[in-house]
C-alpha cells in the first residue's frame, strides 16, 4: 500500500502522536504500526475486509495490503450470502481469500514483524474495489499502489492537507470517499477521525471538542450539519476546509455551510472510483457564492480531460459527450462485471460513461449516460432538472428521474423537499420558466418528507421511483 512506508516513518519520528481516532478511541502512530505488523496474514493472496468503523478497521486495512497483498473492502451491511459470493469469485479470479485474523495485542509485535509492514511494488495491485449493491454481485475493479500514491500527491496539493490538520470523515469506511480520506491522512501524517456511525450530534461534538479542521463528506451530510449547527449554535469556526463529493453542491447547502463554517474553503470535485480525481474547484472563504450551474472546476493536477464522441472523436468546446481522462491515477480495470461500457478506453483516454462538456477550461457535468431520460425523443439528464428545481424559491432539495410512459417512452418526474411550509406544482412550473426548456420539465411533481438517499448518504433516483410505485408515506403528489 502506498502509505505503509509512511506509517513506519511517522511512527519513528512521532511515535506518540495520534494517527486515528474513532468514536473517542485513539491510536498513535507507533501503536498503529505495531498492531498492523502483528496482524499481517501469513497466507492467502487476498484479505476480505467487511468491518464497521473502528480503529481495528485501520489496523486490519494496513495489515491486509502489506507487501504484495491485496484487500477487498466490502460493506459490512451487505447480506451474508452476497459477501460469500464475492469471496468465492475472488477465490476463482485472484487466489484464496483470507479473513483478517483475530486481533493480536500490539505488545506482541516485535522488530521482525515490523519490517514486514512495507509497501509492495508500485505497479502491483493492492485494492479490490466493489461498486455498491445489495442483491446482485457488484462489479469489482483493481487499483495499483502507484495509482493511489499519485492520487495522494495530487489531492494533498489541491486540498492543502497538512500534518496540523485534523480530518473528520463521518461516513462508513467501506465507502471509497472515506476509505481514501483515511489512507490520504496516513500517507500525509495527518490525524484522521471518524465515528462508528453518522450522527449529527456526534459530528458536532467531535468538531467542538476534538478541534476538527477539515471535513470530508457528501452534500446531504453537509446540509444536515450546517443547518442544524446554525440552529443549535454549534461553533464551526475552527473548520478551515470542507471537501464534498458524490453530487453537485446546491445553493442552499453552500449558503448554509458558508454561514456555519465561515473560515472554510469549500471544495467540490468530480471523480469516479475507477478514474480517481478528474476535476475540482475550491470556494475560498469570503468570496461570492457561485452555485446552481453544471461546472465542476478545472482538471486536477496530473489529469488531462477531453470530451470524446462514441467513436472516439474529440468534440469541440461546448459540445457534450463522454468525459474522458488520461492520468496515472486510473484503475487497472475490472476483475469481473465489465459489460464493455462500464470503463471504456479510447486510445489511452478512459471514461465511465459520464456525460459533460468543456467550456473555457472548466468541466461541466450533465450526468451518467445510464441515468439519462429519453422522453418523446429528447435526451434529458436528471442532474440538469435537479439543478433547475433547486433554484426555485421554496425548494430545499430536488431529485428527478424517468418513469416508464407508454406514449413518451419515459416521462420526467421530480420530488422536492420544501424549504418551508408547502409548495404547489404551479409554483414549481412557474419557477422553471426561462430556466429549463419545456421539453425537459417534469410532468409530475411530488413533495418529499426527506430526500431518498442510500445508506452512504447519496441521493438515489431509483429509490424515488420505488417510493412513487409503492405509494410510500414519505411522498405525496402535488397538484
Amino acid at each position: 500500500m502506498p502509505f505503509l512506508n509512511r506509517i513506519q516513518r511517522w511512527a519513528d519520528d512521532r511515535p506518540d502522536d495520534t494517527a486515528v481516532v474513532v468514536a473517542g478511541r485513539h491510536l498513535s502512530w507507533a501503536a498503529l504500526r505495531d498492531a498492523a505488523a502483528a496482524r499481517i496474514p501469513d497466507a492467502g493472496a487476498v484479505t476480505v475486509l467487511a468491518e464497521a468503523n473502528s480503529v481495528d478497521f485501520a489496523v486490519s486495512f494496513a495489515a491486509a495490503v502489506a507487501g504484495g497483498r491485496q484487500c477487498a473492502v466490502l460493506d459490512p451491511t451487505w447480506p451474508g450470502q452476497l459477501k460469500a459470493d464475492i469471496a468465492a469469485r475472488l477465490d476463482a479470479t485472484v487466489g484464496t481469500p483470507m479473513p483478517v485474523p483475530p486481533e493480536v495485542a500490539p505488545a506482541q509485535a516485535g522488530p521482525a514483524l515490523r519490517t514486514e509492514l512495507r509497501d509492495g511494488p508500485p505497479e502491483s495491485p493492492f485494492l479490490i474495489g466493489l461498486t455498491s449493491g445489495t442483491t446482485s454481485v457488484p462489479k469489482a475493479f483493481t487499483r495499483s499502489r502507484r495509482s493511489w500514491q499519485l492520487s495522494f500527491e495530487a489531492s494533498i496539493e489541491f486540498f492543502g492537507l497538512t500534518q496540523q490538520d485534523k480530518t473528520l470523515a463521518p461516513g462508513p469506511l467501506a465507502a471509497s470517499l472515506n476509505l481514501y480520506a483515511l489512507s490520504e491522512c496516513l500517507y500525509a501524517g495527518s490525524e484522521f477521525h471518524t465515528l462508528e456511525s453518522f450522527d449529527v450530534g456526534d459530528v458536532h461534538a467531535a468538531i467542538t471538542h476534538d478541534g476538527i479542521t477539515r471535513l470530508v463528506l457528501v452534500p446531504t451530510m453537509l446540509r444536515l450539519l450546517s443547518e442544524r449547527g446554525l440552529a443549535g449554535g454549534v461553533d464551526a469556526s475552527g473548520v478551515t476546509s470542507i471537501i464534498c463529493a458524490g453530487s453537485k453542491l446546491d445553493a442552499r447547502t453552500l449558503e448554509a455551510a458558508r454561514r456555519w463554517a465561515p473560515k472554510a474553503t469549500i471544495f467540490e470535485y468530480y471523480g469516479a472510483s475507477e478514474l480517481s480525481f478528474v476535476s475540482g474547484a475550491g470556494l475560498i472563504a469570503g468570496k461570492p457564492l457561485d452555485a446552481g450551474g453544471t461546472g465542476i472546476g478545472k482538471p486536477f493536477p496530473g489529469v488531462d480531460v477531453r470530451i470524446l464522441g462514441d467513436d472516439g472523436e474529440r468534440l469541440p468546446d461546448g459540445t457534450d459527450g463522454n468525459i474522458c481522462v488520461r492520468s496515472g491515477m486510473v484503475s487497472n480495470g475490472y476483475l469481473w462485471g465489465d459489460d464493455g461500457q462500464a470503463l471504456r478506453c479510447f486510445d489511452g483516454w478512459y471514461t465511465v460513461g459520464d456525460q459533460g462538456y468543456l467550456q473555457d477550461g472548466e468541466l461541466h457535468i450533465l450526468g451518467r449516460r445510464s441515468d439519462m431520460i429519453i422522453t418523446a425523443g429528447k435526451n434529458v439528464y436528471p442532474h440538469e432538472v435537479e439543478l433547475a428545481l433547486a433554484s426555485v424559491p421554496g425548494v430545499a432539495a430536488a431529485v428527478a428521474a424517468g418513469m416508464a410512459d407508454d406514449v413518451r417512452g419515459q416521462r420526467v418526474v421530480a420530488g422536492v423537499v420544501p424549504s418551508h411550509g408547502g409548495i404547489t406544482a404551479t409554483q414549481l412550473k412557474a419557477g422553471l420558466d426561462g430556466v429549463l426548456p419545456r421539453g425537459k420539465r417534469p410532468l409530475q411533481y411530488f413533495a418529499l418528507a426527506e430526500l431518498p438517499v442510500t445508506d452512504r448518504g447519496k441521493v438515489s433516483r431509483q429509490l424515488l421511483l420505488d417510493w412513487v410505485e409503492a405509494g410510500d408515506t414519505r411522498i405525496r403528489r402535488l397538484a
